[in-house]
């Protein structure tokens, strides 16, 4: 046997971005669906939008479910490619068949069997994915054990993350659904949708494979499974469950991202027609929003490390999470007290301004929360003798997806009771439906958010409790060499591995 230093030593940049490129995939197919495909079902296709919101809502709660147990699967895996890599290259092929399946229904279905298409094609999508993600994000936490170097990981996931959305947006709205003559709106146009959803799958296929491919020097670095951890089976999934629902600190972040995806939700159900009908935006304005998105999670990629080295990862979660609050209601609730309108002089620059902000803090909220769930990984390895970075982050991923399914439901649900029209005319919507609709979108989706803010502040890993931690963890290690970082040199054919006895 012989000690690898792995997940203590600096991540080499190169592995970090080939890790965050997956994110990236993510990031382009998710948006790509939870976006544009609820505005092209509902105002091209002309599907109901209680009926869309319950389409994409559905395919959350299947997707969330599905998590917990692939990260268990994950988890308890035994294979010559790790715990990780065999489900990140099992999924890609599948997820991109059913995105380009999204935006290309047959002409021939309406109304129930539209429904169903969608729901089906936009499920599988989701679940594929969640084979990818679940392993992927678990593989962030085991990279490094190092209290700031997870951060940088993170934070480098969650640039290119950014990335998958910013850079699917700009694609998008410049190449794809551009203003015609006949659709001056381009959003509008039924015949950019099939070509954006093989452009998408493309793009998604060749980063997932690339993330995958990249990462594999990681493999051998990983935490050995504990010899007598039984396989994955219905009991063993239990177990992991209850262990990580034991964790106090883990339980207030979960209701935490549980109210600030609610938040999340809705607002990206109703982005579109906001920007579009309230404000009434081409899709040559909308694109500039992606630069304030990038710039601002520039920003945040830049001083989230500084700020947990600092102030630590609670005050990044908490701090970002009430900025995000606000953020994005400001130029709404301007619109709803009469300072600001369609025709205003200064609508961009203010709008530009909040997408700023809200993208620089949520940039911090987004790596401090991953980071600290890797911290957390440490405390329940320490309590139960292994490690559950799937089981966490996919547990993680069930509450926010849940949530983010009630906020696409209510999405639609408001769209409803609002009466805002199908195939609606920007300039020609009633103003007293835009006006519900901007205390929806703005003051009532901030509340969530104030709430999960709460409850990010009740969280109690600091810097010291962190370090004690990995004491512990690798006094342990020490006494017992098969839950160490370690690998066999026959099995895995590392070059200039460290000395037996190199501080892990």
């Amino acid at each position: 046997m012989v000690a690898l230093p792995a997940a203590s030593a600096r991540v080499p940049l190169f592995t970090k971005i080939t890790f965050a490129v997956g994110t990236t995939a993510e990031n382009i197919a998710l948006f790509a669906v939870s976006s544009y495909a609820f505005f092209f079902y509902n105002q091209v296709r002309g599907l109901d939008p209680t009926w869309t919101g319950l389409a994409l809502g559905a395919s959350l709660l299947l997707d969330g479910f599905s998590d917990p147990i692939i990260g268990s699967i994950s988890d308890r895996t035994r294979s010559k490619w790790g715990r990780r890599h065999p489900f990140m290259f099992a999924a890609p092929i599948p997820v991109v068949l059913s995105l380009i399946a999204v935006f290309n229904p047959p002409e021939m279905l309406s109304g129930f069997w539209l429904f169903l298409w969608f729901t089906a094609f936009v499920s599988s999508m989701r679940v594929c994915m969640a084979v990818y993600h679940t392993p992927h994000l678990a593989l962030a936490a085991e990279m490094t054990k190092d209290f700031t170097e997870r951060s940088r990981v993170l934070s480098w996931n969650t640039l290119f993350g950014q990335f998958g959305t910013a850079g699917v947006v700009f694609v998008a709205l410049t190449f794809f659904f551009h203003k015609t003559e006949e659709y001056p709106r381009g959003l509008l146009n039924p015949d950019a949708y099939a070509p954006f959803g093989y452009a998408a799958g493309a793009a998604v296929l060749l980063l997932l494979f690339v993330s995958a491919w990249f990462t594999r020097d990681r493999i051998a670095l990983m935490a050995k499974l504990p010899d007598d951890l039984a396989p994955f089976s219905p009991f063993a999934f239990m177990k992991d469950i209850g262990a990580v629902f034991t964790n106090r600190n883990y339980v207030f972040m979960l209701i935490g991202m549980f109210f600030i995806a609610m938040t999340t939700g809705i607002r990206s159900g109703l982005a579109l027609y906001i920007n579009t009908f309230y404000w009434e935006l081409t899709s040559e304005h909308i694109r500039w929003f992606v630069l304030a998105n990038v710039a601002g999670f520039f920003i945040g990629f830049a001083v989230t490390s500084w700020i947990h080295t600092r102030f630590g990862k609670r005050f990044g979660m908490t701090l970002g999470c009430a900025v995000v609050a606000v953020a994005h209601a400001i130029p709404v609730t301007l619109g709803i007290a009469g300072v600001l309108d369609a025709d205003h002089p200064w609508l961009m620059h203010v709008l530009l301004a909040a997408y700023v902000l809200q993208s620089t803090f949520g940039c911090i909220m987004t790596i401090s929360t991953l980071s600290a769930m890797g911290d957390i990984a440490d405390e329940n390895e320490l309590r139960i003798g292994h490690r559950q970075e799937g089981v966490l982050y996919s547990t993680r991923t069930l509450f926010s997806k849940l949530d983010t399914a009630i906020g696409q439901v209510i999405a639609g649900l408001v769209l409803t009771a609002i009466a805002f029209p199908e195939k609606a005319v920007p300039g020609q919507v009633d103003a007293d439906t835009l006006y519900r609709l901007a205390w929806v979108d703005g003051p009532i989706a901030s509340t969530p958010a104030v709430i999960a803010a709460f409850f990010y502040a009740r969280y109690r890993i600091s810097r010291s409790k962190f370090d004690e931690t990995r004491r512990l963890l690798n006094e342990r290690h020490a006494a017992t060499p098969t839950a160490a970082v370690v690998a066999e040199e026959s099995d895995v054919g590392i070059l200039g591995a460290p000395p037996a006895g190199a501080r892990p």
